[in-house]
């Protein structure tokens, strides 16, 4: 039998960013939401650790690309597929150069269109070819990059709620994190670096030479880029829109985790 309770921001972020089975019933009013953000990175290093773990399995005893398949399904299972949903949503309202109000109702709609489809598939094969990349340099590398892409682009999500306002003027998911307190921001900047030190710290136990020198410095690179890539994108969207949505929330998730991974393709290699 599941433990009932209406305030629960820790589980309440584990329920609303993933599949992981938390025996708690929460009451998800916008204070729980708007108290739950801070945990967000928690939620990333766990969703990151999970992939990790499933990488060593999968690559153990498949080829790189058929590992990189799956190992992309699970990440899509993990979240639900709520982040790809925004991205899909934002990429039929942003591409259709409508007017602002337009723009709004697409999102609104349940149906995906041709632009939604085309940027999923995009998205995904290029986290595919990242993933079997990565896979190729070796599990250290790759758990170090799915560690990294998972916290930061959570983190993000937490600093954009705060740093830019919302495009409904409080309607829709968004306005459920208006009033998100600075706080807030510094909390999860500070579990952000904290869980990514002691997962690389753990991930380098298990390396030396050139590949710690590489991993140091992805721990470094990784929270400037999810900063200064969901900076650019968040405040063009803001400017069509005159703010953000959940949509693009889940959209700006999706677009820093395949910019990480980028990023530690790069380092790493």
């Amino acid at each position: 039998m599941k433990d009932t309770g209406k305030d629960w921001p820790l589980a309440a972020a584990f329920q609303f960013l993933s599949r992981f089975p938390v025996p708690v019933e929460v009451d998800f009013t916008p204070g729980v939401l708007r108290r739950s953000a801070k945990y967000y990175p928690l939620v990333g290093f766990a969703i990151g650790a999970a992939l990790g773990l499933a990488t060593v399995g999968c690559a153990w005893v498949l080829p790189p690309m058929p590992a990189a398949v799956l190992i992309l399904a699970l990440w899509i299972w993990l979240t639900g597929g709520l982040h790809l949903d925004g991205w899909m949503d934002s990429a039929d309202a942003l591409l259709s150069y409508r007017s602002r109000e337009r723009m709004l109702e697409i999102m609104k709609d349940s149906r995906v269109g041709a632009m939604g489809v085309i940027a999923c598939v995009l998205l995904l094969l290029l986290k595919m070819s990242l993933l079997y990349t990565l896979i190729g340099y070796g599990f250290t590398q790759v758990g170090a990059a799915l560690l990294t892409a998972a916290i930061w682009s959570r983190w993000f999500m937490t600093y954009a709620m705060q740093a830019w306002p919302t495009a409904r003027q409080g309607e829709g998911l968004a306005g459920n994190f208006r009033g998100l307190k600075p706080g807030s921001i510094a909390v999860s900047t500070a579990a952000a670096l904290l869980l990514s030190a002691a997962g690389l710290t753990a991930i380098t136990s298990l390396e030396q030479g050139t590949v710690l020198g590489s991993l140091v410095l992805l721990y470094c690179v990784a929270p400037c880029i999810a900063w200064l890539a969901g900076t650019l994108a968040a405040s063009r969207i803001s400017k069509r829109l005159g703010g953000l949505t959940g949509d693009v929330y889940g959209a700006l998730n999706e677009g820093i985790e395949a910019v990480v991974l980028l990023a530690a393709v790069i380092c790493l290699g």
